[in-house]
């Protein structure tokens, strides 16, 4: 297998008619896909998802893919595909359309209308490209066929690319469910096929690489539902992925067979089910669904209510109930139904939801006790069979973390593929596909770009360091009047102390540090005030650190007496 090395440098000019495939996002995390594969000097994007914000990114709302490497060459794009409407595959397009909004999207039916209704709330009105399963389109130098597979969201394709370097199939998010609710298989029919023809590349996803066996079917979720529904005293609240139009179908069904009448809760849960009912993705009789209000006036045994926050979202709805600051007020009696899995880096967000909401005395039914979700994405048993069929002459393992992109390698191995023609990449890493061969050639800017409210880019890693210093350790502004002929204190500092457990009297002792520092800067004739402060702000962090074992954000205010 080949791997990223350190000392990767910019790539070489790409040959004539090879093929360079780029993720700017998805490998080595789980979450921010986008895949950028450039031919003939044009640019097919697929996927372009944004990664939620980690306990460690305090104030961060998502995390965009980094377009440094294709903003100045936005024009050669000939198109975005999405393969499927969940938001770690299409959060980040917005934030790629306000840098060129004409960019054609590519997707299917439910993917389109639910980015439609995103970039609406963006003020951007789309170029939309609407792709069925077995449609076959070009986009530039890019033949692109779409071919269907299920996932945990209706509507997901795959997409194989044909181009002069040759056959790329990429699956996207997929499962082999042969069951689905919406009865629409994965298509290893077409898998097969493209196999016959060839496939250079097979770019598949890892996500449960490490997991063996087959997937669980959705339908195997029925019976752990249907008795939260039957034994409920009184109100049922399901917290899910807002874009989880399957899961959501079948607590419907629940609450239809057991006399409950539901309402959605949550900005974006209320707006993807009424984009899935009016497309016809989501089916429930009139009067089933009804507005928050007039569930209130109703009797808790035949209240349901769906709601966001299944990952432990500070500013979702259920973190907000556990927390007692949402006007939904958990009672002794409710249930609370958490039917999503855990994504990997919420465990403890998650924790604490559900401590919260036990506290107020609800029952939680959650993954850790109950069979209430299964994944969406193919096990080992699913992913070597694909591997079986589809027969490629190169394998790039695509969205996970690092052990899972590993895990499938070792699978794609096992099967028969040669091990050279595995390939290994980080986020950021250049693949090239050149007469039949893929190999990592070099790497562009991949970094995290972090969204803060409505600036893109502009919180750094430095600005998360200081916002956990100051969250972990406080902060210490310190004023001194400095006398400009002498070099010395013209008075007691005075020191503001917030969040740090000590008092502001206790850095008195402190004094001494400052006054020794001021005499060394006049010695070495240092009288800038900003090259004071930096000085006094350093040999302050060691004094508090050496007394406290602590290391408080400090600030230093010079004032020229």
């Amino acid at each position: 297998m080949t791997h990223p090395h350190p000392e990767l440098k910019s790539p070489p000019k790409l040959p004539n008619d090879g093929l360079r495939i780029v993720g700017l996002g998805g490998l080595g995390e789980i979450g921010r896909n986008m895949t950028v594969f450039e031919h003939n000097g044009k640019l097919l994007i697929v996927d372009c998802g944004v990664l939620f914000p980690e306990e460690h990114q305090p104030g961060i709302d998502v995390i965009l893919p980094d377009f440094t490497w294709i903003r100045d060459r936005l024009d050669s794009i000939v198109g975005v595909v999405l393969t499927h409407g969940h938001e770690d595959h299409i959060g980040g397009v917005p934030y790629l359309l306000r840098e060129r909004a004409d960019i054609p999207v590519i997707g299917s039916q439910l993917t389109l209308a639910l980015i439609e209704a995103k970039l609406k709330e963006h003020r951007i009105k789309p170029v939309l490209n609407h792709v069925k399963e077995g449609d076959r389109a070009s986009f530039g130098p890019f033949d692109l066929e779409f071919l269907a597979v299920n996932h945990s969201i209706p509507d997901g394709l795959a997409v194989a690319i044909r181009t002069k370097a040759g056959l790329v199939l990429h699956t996207g998010d997929f499962k082999m469910d042969q069951f689905p609710l919406d009865e629409r298989i994965t298509d290893l029919r077409g898998f097969a096929r493209l196999g016959e023809e060839g496939v250079d590349l097979f770019m598949t996803d890892s996500t449960n690489a490490e997991v063996p066996g087959f997937t669980m079917s959705e339908r195997d979720l029925v019976p752990a539902i249907e008795t939260v529904f039957r034994t409920a005293p009184r109100r049922v609240i399901v917290s899910s992925f807002a874009s989880h139009v399957h899961r959501i179908q079948q607590v419907l069904d629940a609450a239809q067979a057991h006399g409950r009448k539901v309402s959605f809760v949550g900005r974006s849960m209320v707006r993807n089910m009424g984009v899935a009912r009016d497309l016809g993705y989501l089916k429930y009789p009139e009067g089933l669904v009804v507005p928050f209000d007039q569930l209130e006036k109703m009797s808790p045994k035949k209240v349901a209510i769906v709601c966001t926050g299944s990952q432990g979202e500070p500013l979702a709805a259920l973190s907000r109930m556990a927390n007692r600051e949402h006007k939904i007020r958990i009672g002794e009696g409710d249930t609370v139904l958490m039917a999503s899995s855990v994504i990997p880096g919420n465990e403890n967000a998650i924790s604490n939801v559900i401590n919260g909401l036990t506290r107020w005395g609800a029952k939680v039914v959650h993954k850790g006790n109950a069979q209430v979700h299964v994944s969406g994405h193919a096990s080992a048993g699913e992913l070597v069979y694909c591997y079986n069929i589809v027969r490629p002459s190169n394998v790039m393992p695509i969205h996970g973390e690092w052990r899972h992109l590993q895990a499938n390698a070792d699978l794609a191995i096992r099967t028969g593929v040669e091990a050279d023609r595995v390939v290994l990449a980080e986020d950021g890493v250049v693949v090239d596909l050149v007469k039949g061969r893929a190999k990592i050639t070099g790497k562009v800017p991949a970094g995290n770009v972090y969204v803060d409210a409505q600036t893109v880019g502009g919180a750094t890693e430095t600005t998360l360091k200081d916002r956990r210093t100051l969250a972990e350790e406080g902060v210490v502004t310190v004023l001194a009047l400095v006398d400009a002929d002498t070099g010395k204190l013209a008075e007691e500092p005075d020191f503001m102390v917030r969040g740090f457990v000590h008092d502001a009297s206790t850095f008195q002792g402190a004094v001494p540090v400052i006054e020794k520092t001021l005499a060394r800067a006049a010695a070495e004739s240092i009288g800038e005030v900003h090259q004071l402060e930096q000085m006094i702000t350093r040999e302050l962090g060691r004094w508090a650190y050496k007394k406290f074992r602590r290391s408080p954000m400090i600030i230093t205010i010079v004032v020229d007496a």
